[in-house]
């Protein structure tokens, strides 16, 4: 996979509340996220990582455990949304799952622009504070040139409409960030890129 991730602060702060996750996970897989501390400022920053080094530790485990994990961790902060992708190239499978907000995307380069071929169903709730009883991961195909787009929410939702697949994913980053980034977030883009297995 060629990654990227790029994320900065709302305006007038100085640390950023988003987190990116990127683990390789043995050789047949990867392990991307995005998590978001609740609000903004040096209390979402605490929560955000505290959950990556959750991930971190048990990055081979089921997401739905991870989550779990995150969950019990993160009882004494202000709580995370998170969205967690698992790549499995010998499958040939995305599995996601996330809790709150934090968008993630499967798209496609298409005569028309850009093809969405997925979209992580969300569920509510708040990593930390409340989640529900039940989680259960999606399974969608991934194909070599599908490109991965997780977003926090300080970036606009019409952020898929102009993608430049020709581009490097951490000029695709950047580029999604500086055009719709909201002043008033934090904004974080993690944008990855199926190479396939030549």
């Amino acid at each position: 996979m060629e990654w990227a991730a790029v994320r900065r602060p709302r305006s007038g702060e100085v640390v950023c509340g988003d987190h990116p996750v990127a683990f390789d996970i043995g050789e047949g897989g990867a392990l991307f996220g995005v998590i978001d501390g609740l609000g903004h400022g040096e209390a979402a920053a605490v929560a955000a990582q505290l959950a990556a080094e959750v991930v971190d530790r048990g990055r081979a485990d089921p997401l739905d455990v991870l989550i779990q994990r995150c969950h019990l961790a993160l009882t004494e902060t202000r709580g995370v949304a998170m969205t967690l992708a698992c790549v499995d190239f010998e499958a040939n499978e995305l599995n996601w799952i996330g809790i709150g907000n934090v968008a993630a995307d499967l798209v496609a380069k298409h005569p028309s622009g850009v093809e969405v071929r997925s979209s992580a169903l969300l569920v509510g709730g708040i990593v930390g504070y409340r989640i529900p009883q039940s989680l259960s991961p999606t399974h969608v195909p991934i194909s070599p040139g599908d490109l991965l787009v997780m977003s926090s929410d300080g970036i606009a939702e019409q952020h898929l409409n102009d993608i430049d697949f020709a581009a490097h994913a951490t000029t695709i980053a950047e580029q999604l960030v500086g055009r719709y980034g909201r002043e008033t977030d934090d904004a974080l883009v993690l944008a990855a890129r199926h190479r396939g297995t030549a």
